[in-house]
């Protein structure tokens, strides 16, 4: 080679996830950082994939996604969100929720456009701005004095927005908080963006994992926020199944056309018998997706339970299958070089929050993922409470 190798992407490294769940394996720990659940897929979903697997099922399916699935997405978010959905012309399926943001992304941001990203942000939102010619401009989320709960700053948001702002990425339920958007919260939303040309991007991947009896608001049901706004969801989360990278986005048709336009060339088609097996289980089982917060609410309250002998201060989480834990009380080193530290000494590996906010504002805290076996938690809070 007669020149050197310019990196489109100089400041990104391993991700973190990678980073912590490797050093995991390395010493041996207990994996509570990486967020994949250690349980299986309901049997009667893969049966209906083995059936697929074995029944003609496995050439290139439609790029838009096989018919019968979108028909199935249209069915659910008109019977959780109230939404009808165009399903020739406003839902694609993708490789994955992170496909399908950094699809939407690629499909509406231009060079020199500014993109609004909610922090702690999941890491793939900048590196995909960037690679479109954006720039990335960061909210971080507020802090409850109680220093447990996390909250949009309305404020803020609407401070930070610009005649070059395009786009804002929201992610709720919130990864890494579990923080979540009331009704109310999506009219101040809606009144913000209102007389702008600002689209919204809402990732919503935990949309069936909130606690509490409180209900997931998706961007989808809002009448206004829907027509502007791509929503990406994630059968991997919701099916136990983190490893199929199976997603989908709902857009109105105009946006919809330039999301396939980028889909097409990053991925084109997703996995045909999964697809299929997924729009079979959709229709025989509805009712599981409904069952998940009652699932992972005892698993946080497990963990929870099991912690509260401890140093650690915490609120139990409003949604997701993270807990988030402060420990100031133990120790005031930096969250990264101590989560590896506990990672090595005491065999529990989690997630340093700073490193997904541009100004850390997280402090002294680290995340936690209870979506794991009673034994694993059990033995994982054990060596916590030594500490």
């Amino acid at each position: 080679m007669n020149r050197s190798l310019a990196s489109k992407l100089p400041d990104v490294g391993t991700t973190i996830f990678t980073v912590m769940s490797q050093l995991a394996n390395d010493v041996g720990a207990i994996n509570l950082a990486q967020g994949f659940p250690s349980f299986e897929p309901p049997k009667a979903l893969t049966d209906r994939i083995s059936y697929h697997l074995n029944h003609g099922a496995n050439q290139y399916a439609p790029m838009a996604g096989i018919p019968a699935l979108r028909a199935a997405i249209a069915e659910m978010t008109l019977r959780l969100h109230g939404r009808a959905v165009d399903v020739d012309n406003e839902i694609t399926v993708c490789t994955g929720a992170t496909e399908g943001l950094f699809s939407a992304i690629q499909a509406v941001v231009h060079r020199g456009d500014e993109v609004i990203v909610v922090d702690p942000a999941y890491d793939s939102y900048e590196p995909a701005v960037t690679l479109a010619g954006g720039i990335t401009r960061h909210v971080p989320l507020l802090i409850a004095d109680n220093g447990h709960d996390f909250g949009m700053d309305w404020q803020c948001l609407k401070d930070t927005i610009s005649d070059k702002t395009r786009l804002i990425v929201m992610n709720f339920p919130h990864n890494p908080t579990g923080a979540i958007l009331t009704s109310d919260d999506l009219d101040q939303l809606a009144d913000i963006v209102r007389d702008t040309n600002c689209l919204l991007l809402s990732d919503e991947v935990y949309e069936h994992i909130v606690f509490d009896g409180e209900k997931h608001q998706s961007f989808s049901g809002h009448d206004e926020l829907r027509e502007r706004s791509l929503v990406v969801a994630s059968f991997g989360k919701t099916y136990h199944a983190t490893g199929w990278k199976l997603g989908y986005c709902i857009a109105p048709a105009a946006l919809s056309t330039e999301f396939r336009k980028v889909h097409q060339f990053t991925t084109f088609s997703v996995s045909t018998p999964m697809q299929h097996g997924i729009a079979d289980f959709l229709i025989s089982d509805p009712d599981f997706a409904a069952n998940l917060p009652a699932f992972y609410e005892d698993k946080r309250d497990r963990f929870c339970r099991l912690l509260e002998g401890s140093r650690f201060r915490f609120r139990p989480a409003r949604s997701t299958f993270f807990q988030i834990v402060d420990y100031g009380e133990i120790s005031q080193e930096n969250d990264l070089s101590l989560a590896k530290k506990w990672t090595r000494e005491i065999g529990v590996a989690s997630i340093p929050l700073s490193v997904f906010s541009e100004t850390p504002i997280t402090g002294t805290r680290l995340r936690f993922c209870f979506a794991k076996a009673d034994a694993t938690l059990d033995d994982a809070a054990r060596r916590l409470c030594k500490l």
